[in-house]
């Protein structure tokens, strides 16, 4: 067959609904994971084991920032990898291992205290983050080469990045149902038992999850032509930055990520402390099952008006309804609760949908070089993701200690302003500026379809511009 129609006829290609679900199947488990690891861990070390605020946030912060450098030279080699396994599939298998391990680890501490404490946390803090890159990177390259269709990789990479709202459901239920099934004292012995069943759960569920992916989803050979001599790291992340709608979509994500991991960070703090509620986990449940439910019909926005106008519209939504709980105080838990409710209408599209435009870039790469570097690309992303989260962690935590944040007592109202300005306002005027950016993001339905054809005719090697 022509090579030209054979890549035609990939770039078109369906994918069987239960390779999407198997493929999505770590997102889950690794969403299942991260709830705890990104909104509870940081609160159970400062107010159950005993680690001040700004310990365990310069903690998280140097951790995160190192673990991010990691990110593009774990996807770059995972580019160049050649087993029988494929690409992407071996560190999806065997790295899940050593995660569930360093996962049990940061959910079992012992009893201990001072620097014997701090040492604990920054080992297995350190440890969870490496080997999540290890196994995060090629899980998410492997998306973008599923399918290259414009709309079927919106509904690919919709269905993945709803099962990871699903697991963040999930483990938000989690610690009611547990409360429900196993009543425990509302004490740290209690918390410590929770975190226990936590790591005991999570950690077997992430390896059968890994495993169910690396057995049903096959990598297709890397598409194009490649050059005689591949382009060093180097060239490559210069090659990225000559990406106009990679650096437009990055930029704008990260500030978008910076902002929403604030209030990810500080949603128990602002529920115990501000409207002095006990229902965070309702609060949390609203949020993400209002997700779920409104996916479907951001995903369908997509496919009918273009991706970067739906996220835009998500953008806008979410940040409407959110910046209004900077006004609220004790007491204003249906305001509150309703406030949530239209900011989760919006959640959906800005998780989904910035992952279903970061796959169209990639193309647009292998149009300026010849090389397709999905791991190299989502190595990249991933440094921004967490770099985010480093920031928007760090930034919480050690600004609400500097502010005289004590644990477990009434907090003076300088804390509580901080606490307001951080969790509602900031978080708003991020996906403000976030959208101002998005709007110059030039890849539509149309400029890809155009951008694949021209990949398609392409047979006598890379184009250099």
């Amino acid at each position: 067959m022509d090579r030209s129609l054979s890549v035609a006829a990939d770039l078109s290609e369906r994918v069987r609904l239960g390779v999407r679900i198997s493929y999505a199947l770590p997102a889950l488990a690794l969403a299942v994971v991260g709830i705890p690891v990104y909104v509870y861990m940081p609160k159970f070390y400062t107010d159950v084991m005993g680690l001040s605020a700004a310990t365990a946030g310069s903690v998280l912060l140097a951790v995160r920032l190192f673990d991010a450098l990691s990110d593009p030279l774990c996807g770059w080699i995972s580019d160049r990898t050649r087993t029988s396994l494929g690409r992407r599939r071996p560190y999806i298998l065997f790295g899940a291992f050593p995660l569930a391990a360093s996962l049990w680890g940061l959910f079992h501490p012992p009893s201990w205290s001072g620097d014997p404490l701090r040492w604990w946390f920054s080992i297995t803090v350190f440890s969870v983050f490496l080997f999540w890159t290890i196994v995060e990177v090629p899980y998410e390259a492997l998306g973008p080469e599923i399918t290259l269709d414009y709309d079927e990789r919106t509904r690919l990479l919709g269905l993945r990045d709803g099962f990871v709202l699903l697991g963040i459901l999930i483990a938000a239920a989690f610690p009611a149902l547990l409360g429900a099934l196993l009543p425990l004292p509302e004490t740290a012995a209690g918390e410590r038992t929770t975190f226990r069943l936590m790591g005991a759960l999570y950690a077997p569920f992430l390896v059968a999850a890994c495993f169910v992916c690396a057995a049903r989803v096959r990598e297709r050979h890397p598409l194009g032509s490649w050059p005689s001599v591949p382009l060093s790291f180097r060239e490559n992340l210069q090659a990225s930055l000559r990406n106009r709608p990679f650096v437009i979509l990055l930029f704008a994500y990260t500030v978008s990520a910076f902002g929403s991991n604030l209030p990810a960070t500080l949603i128990l703090y602002y529920v115990q402390y501000v409207l002095a509620s006990p229902k965070a986990d309702v609060y949390l449940m609203i949020y993400f099952v209002t997700g779920i439910v409104f996916l479907p019909a951001w995903i369908r926005v997509a496919t009918t008006f273009g991706k970067k106008e739906a996220w835009m519209a998500a953008m806008a939504i979410n940040t409407g309804a959110f910046a209004g709980v900077f006004f609220l105080g004790r007491g204003d838990d249906g305001l509150y609760a309703a406030l949530v409710f239209l900011s989760g209408i919006g959640f959906g599209g800005t998780v989904a949908l910035p992952s279903a435009m970061q796959a169209d870039v990639i193309d647009y790469h292998q149009w300026l070089t010849g090389e397709r570097l999905e791991g190299f690309y989502i190595g990249i992303w991933s440094v921004a993701k967490k770099l985010a989260a480093a920031l928007g962690v760090g930034a919480a935590l050690m600004l609400l200690g500097h502010a005289g944040y004590e644990p477990n007592v009434v907090q003076s109202e300088p804390v509580l302003f901080r606490l307001r300005v951080l969790y509602a306002l900031v978080p708003s005027l991020c996906n403000a500026l976030a959208m101002a950016v998005a709007w110059a993001y030039p890849l539509d339905r149309k400029k890809h379809a155009a951008l694949r054809r021209a990949l398609s005719e392409r047979s006598s090697g890379p184009w250099r511009p």
